[in-house]
Protein backbone atom coordinates (compact mmCIF):
# COMPACT_ATOMS: atom_id res chain seq x y z
CA UNK A 1 0.00 0.00 0.00
CA UNK A 2 1.17 3.48 -0.78
CA UNK A 3 0.29 5.84 2.36
CA UNK A 4 -0.82 9.29 1.59
CA UNK A 5 -1.76 11.72 4.57
CA UNK A 6 -5.75 11.96 4.66
CA UNK A 7 -6.38 15.04 6.38
CA UNK A 8 -9.90 16.61 7.02
CA UNK A 9 -10.07 19.91 8.70
CA UNK A 10 -7.06 20.28 9.64
CA UNK A 11 -7.01 17.05 11.32
CA UNK A 12 -4.91 14.01 9.94
CA UNK A 13 -5.94 10.30 10.46
CA UNK A 14 -3.01 8.26 9.45
CA UNK A 15 -0.06 7.92 10.30
CA UNK A 16 3.36 6.95 8.11
CA UNK A 17 5.47 4.79 9.79
CA UNK A 18 9.14 5.09 7.89
CA UNK A 19 8.58 8.43 8.10
CA UNK A 20 7.80 8.72 11.82
CA UNK A 21 10.92 6.29 12.96
CA UNK A 22 13.09 8.90 10.52
CA UNK A 23 11.34 11.78 11.92
CA UNK A 24 12.81 10.55 15.47
CA UNK A 25 16.23 9.99 14.15
CA UNK A 26 16.24 13.43 12.66
CA UNK A 27 15.39 15.39 16.26
CA UNK A 28 17.57 12.77 17.44
CA UNK A 29 20.43 14.08 15.78
CA UNK A 30 19.32 17.34 16.17
CA UNK A 31 19.58 17.41 19.73
CA UNK A 32 22.79 14.88 19.98
CA UNK A 33 24.97 17.69 17.91
CA UNK A 34 23.48 20.85 20.58
CA UNK A 35 24.35 19.11 23.40
CA UNK A 36 28.14 17.97 22.19
CA UNK A 37 28.01 22.08 21.43
CA UNK A 38 26.95 22.82 24.82
CA UNK A 39 29.72 20.55 26.28
CA UNK A 40 32.67 22.21 24.45
CA UNK A 41 30.99 25.63 25.61
CA UNK A 42 30.78 23.93 28.90
CA UNK A 43 26.88 24.25 29.29
CA UNK A 44 26.58 20.97 30.56
CA UNK A 45 28.85 21.46 33.70
CA UNK A 46 26.73 21.02 37.45
CA UNK A 47 23.48 19.54 37.58
CA UNK A 48 21.96 17.64 34.45
CA UNK A 49 18.96 15.08 34.45
CA UNK A 50 19.72 11.98 35.92
CA UNK A 51 16.39 10.21 35.86
CA UNK A 52 13.46 11.32 33.78
CA UNK A 53 9.65 10.76 33.98
CA UNK A 54 7.79 12.85 31.17
CA UNK A 55 3.89 12.09 31.42
CA UNK A 56 2.30 12.49 27.70
CA UNK A 57 5.76 11.54 26.14
CA UNK A 58 4.88 10.89 22.56
CA UNK A 59 5.11 13.86 20.32
CA UNK A 60 5.49 17.69 20.79
CA UNK A 61 7.14 19.11 23.91
CA UNK A 62 6.77 15.85 25.39
CA UNK A 63 8.89 13.83 22.60
CA UNK A 64 11.34 16.80 22.90
CA UNK A 65 11.51 16.69 26.39
CA UNK A 66 12.20 13.17 26.05
CA UNK A 67 14.99 13.19 23.46
CA UNK A 68 16.78 16.11 25.19
CA UNK A 69 16.64 14.38 28.50
CA UNK A 70 17.40 10.58 27.51
CA UNK A 71 19.75 11.85 24.29
CA UNK A 72 20.86 14.69 24.70
CA UNK A 73 21.87 14.68 28.42
CA UNK A 74 22.25 10.50 29.09
CA UNK A 75 19.20 10.42 31.58
CA UNK A 76 17.32 7.33 32.13
CA UNK A 77 13.72 7.88 31.02
CA UNK A 78 10.06 6.70 31.43
CA UNK A 79 7.52 7.48 29.44
CA UNK A 80 3.89 7.50 29.30
CA UNK A 81 1.57 8.01 26.39
CA UNK A 82 -2.01 6.58 24.98
CA UNK A 83 -1.86 4.86 21.41
CA UNK A 84 -3.40 3.24 19.10
CA UNK A 85 -1.17 -0.16 18.40
CA UNK A 86 -1.03 -1.06 14.61
CA UNK A 87 -3.33 -3.62 12.77
CA UNK A 88 -3.54 -5.47 9.73
CA UNK A 89 -5.40 -2.94 8.30
CA UNK A 90 -4.33 0.39 8.97
CA UNK A 91 -1.46 2.09 10.71
CA UNK A 92 -0.85 2.97 14.93
CA UNK A 93 -1.67 6.54 16.06
CA UNK A 94 2.14 8.49 14.99
CA UNK A 95 2.95 8.69 19.16
CA UNK A 96 3.26 4.48 18.81
CA UNK A 97 5.64 4.51 16.34
CA UNK A 98 7.77 8.03 17.99
CA UNK A 99 8.24 5.90 21.17
CA UNK A 100 9.11 2.38 19.86
CA UNK A 101 12.14 4.57 17.83
CA UNK A 102 12.85 6.45 21.13
CA UNK A 103 13.33 3.06 22.81
CA UNK A 104 15.45 1.79 20.38
CA UNK A 105 17.57 4.15 20.30
CA UNK A 106 17.91 4.70 23.84
CA UNK A 107 18.75 0.89 23.80
CA UNK A 108 21.26 1.54 20.83
CA UNK A 109 22.97 4.25 22.73
CA UNK A 110 23.32 2.28 25.93
CA UNK A 111 21.01 4.46 27.56
CA UNK A 112 17.42 3.28 30.36
CA UNK A 113 14.03 3.76 28.46
CA UNK A 114 10.74 2.41 29.46
CA UNK A 115 7.25 3.56 27.69
CA UNK A 116 4.26 2.41 28.15
CA UNK A 117 2.09 3.54 24.78
CA UNK A 118 -0.90 1.92 25.61
CA UNK A 119 -1.51 2.91 29.54
CA UNK A 120 -4.28 5.61 30.51
CA UNK A 121 -1.90 7.97 31.98
CA UNK A 122 -4.43 9.38 34.12
CA UNK A 123 -5.06 5.73 35.73
CA UNK A 124 -3.85 4.47 38.94
CA UNK A 125 -2.02 2.06 36.91
CA UNK A 126 0.10 4.53 34.94
CA UNK A 127 1.22 5.30 38.52
CA UNK A 128 2.37 1.85 39.73
CA UNK A 129 4.16 1.35 37.18
CA UNK A 130 6.38 4.22 37.25
CA UNK A 131 6.95 3.48 41.19
CA UNK A 132 7.71 -0.15 40.47
CA UNK A 133 10.59 0.44 37.54
CA UNK A 134 12.35 3.35 39.59
CA UNK A 135 11.77 1.23 42.79
CA UNK A 136 12.99 -2.42 40.57
CA UNK A 137 15.85 -0.41 39.07
CA UNK A 138 16.70 1.61 42.09
CA UNK A 139 16.27 5.09 41.59
CA UNK A 140 14.38 8.48 42.29
CA UNK A 141 12.93 10.82 39.57
CA UNK A 142 14.86 14.07 39.72
CA UNK A 143 12.39 15.66 36.79
CA UNK A 144 9.11 14.74 36.39
CA UNK A 145 7.32 16.54 33.13
CA UNK A 146 3.76 16.87 32.81
CA UNK A 147 3.00 17.28 28.97
CA UNK A 148 -0.05 15.88 28.92
CA UNK A 149 -2.82 17.02 25.50
CA UNK A 150 -5.52 14.90 26.13
CA UNK A 151 -9.11 15.54 25.21
CA UNK A 152 -10.97 13.22 27.83
CA UNK A 153 -10.06 12.05 31.28
CA UNK A 154 -11.57 9.24 33.16
CA UNK A 155 -11.80 10.18 37.31
CA UNK A 156 -9.85 6.37 37.72
CA UNK A 157 -11.54 6.69 41.36
CA UNK A 158 -15.40 7.61 40.32
CA UNK A 159 -15.26 6.47 36.95
CA UNK A 160 -16.63 9.51 35.64
CA UNK A 161 -15.70 10.60 32.02
CA UNK A 162 -14.53 14.68 31.32
CA UNK A 163 -14.28 16.58 28.27
CA UNK A 164 -12.40 19.27 27.52
CA UNK A 165 -13.67 22.33 25.12
CA UNK A 166 -12.23 24.75 23.55
CA UNK A 167 -14.55 28.05 23.84
CA UNK A 168 -14.87 31.16 25.09
CA UNK A 169 -16.37 32.42 28.27
CA UNK A 170 -19.07 34.82 28.58
CA UNK A 171 -19.91 35.93 25.06
CA UNK A 172 -19.38 34.26 21.77
CA UNK A 173 -16.32 33.98 19.89
CA UNK A 174 -15.86 35.17 16.06
CA UNK A 175 -12.77 35.25 14.30
CA UNK A 176 -10.57 34.94 11.27
CA UNK A 177 -8.76 31.46 10.52
CA UNK A 178 -7.16 29.76 8.05
CA UNK A 179 -7.26 26.21 6.05
CA UNK A 180 -3.07 25.74 5.45
CA UNK A 181 -3.35 23.09 3.41
CA UNK A 182 -6.62 25.12 0.80
CA UNK A 183 -5.07 28.20 1.64
CA UNK A 184 -8.29 29.42 2.30
CA UNK A 185 -9.50 32.04 5.06
CA UNK A 186 -12.94 31.66 6.90
CA UNK A 187 -14.71 33.10 9.81
CA UNK A 188 -14.97 30.83 12.63
CA UNK A 189 -17.58 31.32 15.31
CA UNK A 190 -17.70 29.86 18.69
CA UNK A 191 -20.63 29.74 21.24
CA UNK A 192 -19.54 30.29 24.34
CA UNK A 193 -18.77 27.40 27.37
CA UNK A 194 -21.58 26.46 29.88
CA UNK A 195 -20.29 26.15 33.80
CA UNK A 196 -20.57 22.62 33.23
CA UNK A 197 -17.54 22.85 29.90
CA UNK A 198 -15.66 25.16 32.37
CA UNK A 199 -15.44 22.62 35.06
CA UNK A 200 -14.84 19.06 33.00
CA UNK A 201 -11.77 21.74 31.24
CA UNK A 202 -10.40 22.33 34.01
CA UNK A 203 -10.76 18.09 35.41
CA UNK A 204 -9.04 17.26 31.61
CA UNK A 205 -6.36 20.04 31.07
CA UNK A 206 -5.77 21.60 35.31
CA UNK A 207 -3.11 20.61 37.71
CA UNK A 208 -5.44 18.06 39.41
CA UNK A 209 -3.74 14.79 37.65
CA UNK A 210 -0.21 16.15 37.53
CA UNK A 211 -0.55 16.65 41.63
CA UNK A 212 -1.91 13.15 41.76
CA UNK A 213 1.16 11.79 39.94
CA UNK A 214 3.67 13.88 42.54
CA UNK A 215 1.79 13.00 45.62
CA UNK A 216 2.07 8.64 44.49
CA UNK A 217 5.20 9.59 43.58
CA UNK A 218 6.21 11.22 46.68
CA UNK A 219 4.67 9.06 49.00
CA UNK A 220 6.19 5.73 47.49
CA UNK A 221 9.50 7.42 48.17
CA UNK A 222 10.92 7.35 44.33
CA UNK A 223 10.55 11.32 44.15
CA UNK A 224 14.33 12.93 44.73
CA UNK A 225 14.88 15.33 47.42
CA UNK A 226 15.41 18.96 45.09
CA UNK A 227 13.37 17.73 42.36
CA UNK A 228 11.78 19.33 39.73
CA UNK A 229 8.38 18.88 37.98
CA UNK A 230 7.42 21.20 35.11
CA UNK A 231 4.15 20.98 33.34
CA UNK A 232 3.57 22.83 30.01
CA UNK A 233 1.33 25.49 29.26
CA UNK A 234 1.15 28.68 26.88
CA UNK A 235 -0.08 32.37 26.81
CA UNK A 236 0.39 34.16 23.30
CA UNK A 237 -1.29 37.16 22.47
CA UNK A 238 -4.08 39.11 23.77
CA UNK A 239 -5.87 38.77 19.99
CA UNK A 240 -5.63 34.94 20.71
CA UNK A 241 -7.33 35.37 24.35
CA UNK A 242 -10.81 35.08 23.73
CA UNK A 243 -10.29 31.71 22.67
CA UNK A 244 -7.40 30.83 23.98
CA UNK A 245 -5.96 32.21 27.87
CA UNK A 246 -9.55 34.27 28.65
CA UNK A 247 -11.60 31.20 28.08
CA UNK A 248 -11.67 27.55 28.86
CA UNK A 249 -8.00 25.91 28.33
CA UNK A 250 -7.12 29.60 29.75
CA UNK A 251 -8.91 28.79 33.17
CA UNK A 252 -7.22 25.12 33.02
CA UNK A 253 -4.29 27.09 32.73
CA UNK A 254 -5.10 29.01 35.17
CA UNK A 255 -5.58 25.86 37.45
CA UNK A 256 -2.04 24.17 36.35
CA UNK A 257 0.16 27.59 37.44
CA UNK A 258 -2.01 27.46 41.12
CA UNK A 259 -0.95 23.69 41.52
CA UNK A 260 2.32 24.41 40.79
CA UNK A 261 2.27 27.16 44.10
CA UNK A 262 0.63 24.47 45.82
CA UNK A 263 3.01 21.27 45.49
CA UNK A 264 5.74 23.99 46.17
CA UNK A 265 4.61 24.68 49.76
CA UNK A 266 3.03 20.98 50.32
CA UNK A 267 6.15 19.34 49.51
CA UNK A 268 8.78 21.49 50.96
CA UNK A 269 10.04 18.70 53.20
CA UNK A 270 11.26 17.31 50.00
CA UNK A 271 12.51 20.90 48.72
CA UNK A 272 10.29 20.27 45.44
CA UNK A 273 10.53 22.71 42.75
CA UNK A 274 7.66 22.91 41.01
CA UNK A 275 7.04 25.13 37.44
CA UNK A 276 4.86 26.32 35.10
CA UNK A 277 6.89 26.25 31.41
CA UNK A 278 5.50 28.99 29.24
CA UNK A 279 6.29 27.92 25.75
CA UNK A 280 6.17 29.05 22.18
CA UNK A 281 3.65 28.56 19.72
CA UNK A 282 4.33 25.43 17.49
CA UNK A 283 2.50 23.03 15.48
CA UNK A 284 0.80 20.18 17.17
CA UNK A 285 -2.10 18.18 16.44
CA UNK A 286 -3.74 20.11 18.69
CA UNK A 287 -2.58 23.78 17.99
CA UNK A 288 -3.87 23.29 14.14
CA UNK A 289 -6.97 23.17 15.18
CA UNK A 290 -8.08 25.70 17.19
CA UNK A 291 -9.62 28.48 15.93
CA UNK A 292 -7.47 31.84 14.73
CA UNK A 293 -4.43 30.04 16.10
CA UNK A 294 -2.94 28.37 12.60
CA UNK A 295 -3.27 31.65 10.69
CA UNK A 296 -1.04 33.60 13.51
CA UNK A 297 1.26 30.87 13.99
CA UNK A 298 1.99 30.61 9.87
CA UNK A 299 2.36 34.35 10.52
CA UNK A 300 4.69 34.26 13.41
CA UNK A 301 7.17 31.57 11.63
CA UNK A 302 7.40 33.65 8.82
CA UNK A 303 8.42 36.50 11.04
CA UNK A 304 10.45 34.78 13.12
CA UNK A 305 12.48 32.46 10.85
CA UNK A 306 13.30 36.01 8.37
CA UNK A 307 14.78 37.07 11.57
CA UNK A 308 16.35 33.80 12.36
CA UNK A 309 15.27 33.40 15.84
CA UNK A 310 12.51 30.46 14.60
CA UNK A 311 11.99 27.31 17.05
CA UNK A 312 10.62 24.26 17.26
CA UNK A 313 9.58 21.68 20.01
CA UNK A 314 13.57 20.52 19.93
CA UNK A 315 14.85 23.72 20.16
CA UNK A 316 12.65 24.78 22.94
CA UNK A 317 13.73 21.68 25.16
CA UNK A 318 17.23 22.22 24.32
CA UNK A 319 16.57 25.87 25.58
CA UNK A 320 14.77 25.17 28.69
CA UNK A 321 17.46 22.89 30.05
CA UNK A 322 20.35 25.07 28.80
CA UNK A 323 19.22 27.98 29.69
CA UNK A 324 16.83 27.49 32.41
CA UNK A 325 17.06 24.13 34.14
CA UNK A 326 20.14 23.35 34.33
CA UNK A 327 22.32 26.41 33.68
CA UNK A 328 26.11 25.88 33.35
CA UNK A 329 27.28 29.10 36.08
CA UNK A 330 24.62 26.46 38.51
CA UNK A 331 22.68 29.52 39.26
CA UNK A 332 19.02 29.71 40.20
CA UNK A 333 16.10 28.87 37.48
CA UNK A 334 15.07 32.44 36.33
CA UNK A 335 10.95 32.96 36.33
CA UNK A 336 8.67 35.74 35.54
CA UNK A 337 6.40 37.44 38.58
CA UNK A 338 4.67 35.11 38.80
CA UNK A 339 6.92 32.18 39.33
CA UNK A 340 6.75 30.91 35.56
CA UNK A 341 9.17 29.72 33.58
CA UNK A 342 9.62 31.60 29.87
CA UNK A 343 10.55 30.16 27.03
CA UNK A 344 8.24 32.14 24.98
CA UNK A 345 10.40 35.10 25.13
CA UNK A 346 11.57 34.90 21.64
CA UNK A 347 7.69 35.11 20.17
CA UNK A 348 6.36 37.40 22.82
CA UNK A 349 9.12 40.47 22.14
CA UNK A 350 7.89 43.43 21.06
CA UNK A 351 9.17 43.71 17.83
CA UNK A 352 7.89 39.96 16.75
CA UNK A 353 4.46 41.08 18.36
CA UNK A 354 4.26 43.92 16.84
CA UNK A 355 5.37 42.72 13.17
CA UNK A 356 3.10 40.06 13.66
CA UNK A 357 0.04 41.97 14.35
CA UNK A 358 0.89 44.33 11.57
CA UNK A 359 0.72 41.24 8.94
CA UNK A 360 -2.16 40.35 10.44
CA UNK A 361 -4.03 43.35 9.95
CA UNK A 362 -3.22 42.92 6.26
CA UNK A 363 -3.11 39.64 5.16
CA UNK A 364 -5.60 37.96 3.06
CA UNK A 365 -5.88 34.60 0.04
CA UNK A 366 -3.86 36.96 -2.19
CA UNK A 367 -0.57 37.50 -0.35
CA UNK A 368 -0.80 34.76 2.26
CA UNK A 369 2.16 33.42 0.82
CA UNK A 370 4.00 36.52 1.54
CA UNK A 371 3.42 37.37 4.95
CA UNK A 372 3.14 33.80 6.34
CA UNK A 373 4.73 30.44 5.87
CA UNK A 374 1.41 28.06 5.69
CA UNK A 375 3.73 25.96 4.11
CA UNK A 376 5.84 26.07 6.91
CA UNK A 377 2.66 25.09 8.80
CA UNK A 378 1.60 22.85 6.58
CA UNK A 379 5.14 20.83 6.32
CA UNK A 380 5.36 20.80 10.08
CA UNK A 381 1.81 19.61 10.63
CA UNK A 382 2.66 16.58 8.10
CA UNK A 383 5.93 15.83 9.57
CA UNK A 384 3.89 14.98 13.02
CA UNK A 385 2.58 12.28 11.50
CA UNK A 386 5.66 10.90 9.41
CA UNK A 387 4.86 12.63 6.01
CA UNK A 388 7.02 14.95 4.52
CA UNK A 389 10.05 14.21 6.60
CA UNK A 390 13.20 14.29 4.70
CA UNK A 391 15.09 11.36 3.05
CA UNK A 392 11.84 8.94 3.03
CA UNK A 393 10.87 7.35 -0.05
CA UNK A 394 6.91 8.11 -0.36
CA UNK A 395 6.58 5.86 -3.33
CA UNK A 396 7.63 3.16 -1.99
CA UNK A 397 4.94 0.34 -0.84
CA UNK A 398 4.47 0.10 3.23
CA UNK A 399 4.86 -3.49 3.55
CA UNK A 400 3.72 -3.74 7.04
CA UNK A 401 2.22 -0.85 9.81
CA UNK A 402 4.39 -2.42 12.67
Amino acid sequence: MILKPMVRNNICINAHPEGCRTEVRLQAEKVRNATRRFQLEGAVLRAEPRHVLVIGCSTGYGLATRLVAGLGYGAATVGFSYEKPPSAAKPATPGWYFNAEFDRLSAEAGFFSRTYSELDAFSHAAKAEAIAVAQSQGFQYDLVVYSLASPVRTDPDTGEVYRSVIKPIGRQFSGRTLDVFSGRFSEATVPPATEDEIAQTIKVMGGEDWQLWIDALARAGVLAPSAITIAYSYIGPPFSWPIYRDGTIGRAKHHLEQTARTMNKSFSDLSLRAFVSINKAVVTRASAIIPVIPLYIATLFKVMKERGIHEDCADQALRLFSERLYRRDGSGIPVDSEGRIRIDDLEMGASVQDEVSTRLSRIDESNLSKLADPEGFRIDFLRAHGFEVPTVDYSREVLSFE
